[in-house]
């Protein structure tokens, strides 16, 4: 009885070096759950960076300052914005895709970025459904139809007719292809059954300057870059593209109201984070964003340019991106927008 049986102690030893195994990979699991905790817990802890697609001054670099200074006294640290420009904010997008999703890397993320560029440009290497993670929608300005005084059109119908009479003869202006005005252009010839011809430039303030001189009749621009001009009677507007009037201009109707119900584009802006950013920590910018955007001094500043503070969850962002890629893919595709480098 005193003798070891030599194949039980075997299965013993075997048993115990099995044991050692699993209580050393739970051990480590668990540091390493209690590190990710202890470092979501203590967020943010060091400055974070957010990331604009475009230069200075511009409208999403705008949204970006005002809400990353509101954002950074709600958190108690300090947010950066660093302009990376350049193929319509893919750039920036490409470095936040690349980026730690530890949340101190974010970016302000438009229209444009996050739903038109990747299917306008070929050498995309960014997908924002895939590479993104949503923090929240922060604000939205429509665009206004706005025509140059000489020109005979009073009204959206007009314009539409005057275009349907004159196939391909009437211009409009934008700064660029695949900017929220050229887009909103293309949607709303779609919508009318109609084609005009588009003139690119490089800014939307060339196309205000020629609009101005009389050189092209018409264009869709932002509706800040254009309301001096509009109040001094320089410009005609005719009409906003969003779905509801804008409380920064109440009598100016929309085009869904006067023409063509169920119209509506508008510049957007949203923060996002990369892919894989812990949902705790999303939770903690999100709620930040959202009592920015509820501040009076946030709503007052967003309406002196023609913006409006507007807030949604990570999940809501998610969806809002899928359904604007679709709707402005559909869009490139049925106007035939040509694909850029």
């Amino acid at each position: 009885m005193g003798l070891m049986n030599p194949g039980r102690g075997r299965i013993v030893m075997k048993m115990t070096r099995s044991l050692r195994v699993a209580l050393t990979i739970a051990l480590t699991l668990g540091l390493a759950a209690g590190t990710a905790r202890g470092q979501t817990s203590s967020y943010p802890n060091r400055p974070i960076k957010m990331l604009v697609g475009f230069a200075a001054g511009g409208g999403t670099d705008v949204a970006a300052r005002i809400m990353a200074q509101k954002m950074a006294e709600i958190l108690g640290q300090t947010i950066l914005v660093e302009n990376r420009t350049g193929a319509s904010g893919l750039i920036a997008a490409q470095d936040l895709a690349k980026s730690d999703p530890d949340g101190y890397t974010i970016m302000m993320g438009s229209q444009t970025t996050c739903a038109v560029a990747p299917a306008l440009y070929h050498k995309v290497t960014v997908d924002p459904v895939k590479d993104f993670a949503g923090v929240a929608l922060t604000g939205a300005s429509p665009l206004v139809l706005v025509v140059n005084p000489s020109f005979a059109a009073h009204s959206v119908a007009d314009v539409i007719a005057m275009a349907k009479a004159n196939p391909g003869k009437i211009n409009f202006g934008t700064g660029g292809v695949g900017t929220t005005p050229h887009m909103t252009a293309e949607l709303f010839q779609y919508n009318a059954g109609i084609k005009m011809v588009h003139v690119a430039y490089r800014g939307e303030a060339g196309a205000i300057n020629d609009l101005l001189a009389g050189q092209i009749p018409l264009m869709f621009a932002n509706l800040s870059a254009v309301m001096g001009n509009v109040k001094a009677g320089t410009l005609r507007a005719l009409a906003v593209t969003s779905a509801k009037r804008s409380p920064s201009a109440p009598d100016i109707p929309t085009v869904a109201e006067t023409a063509l119900p169920g119209f509506e584009a508008e510049t957007w802006f949203g923060i996002v984070a990369p892919a894989g950013t812990p949902h705790d920590i999303l939770e903690k910018l999100y709620t930040a964003a959202r009592q920015a955007d509820e501040r009076e001094d946030t709503k007052q500043r967003f309406a002196e340019l023609g913006m409006t503070a507007r807030s949604s969850s990570p999940e809501e962002l998610d969806a809002y991106i899928k359904s604007e890629i679709v709707k402005w893919s559909k869009v490139i595709n049925e106007a035939n927008v040509q694909a850029l480098d």
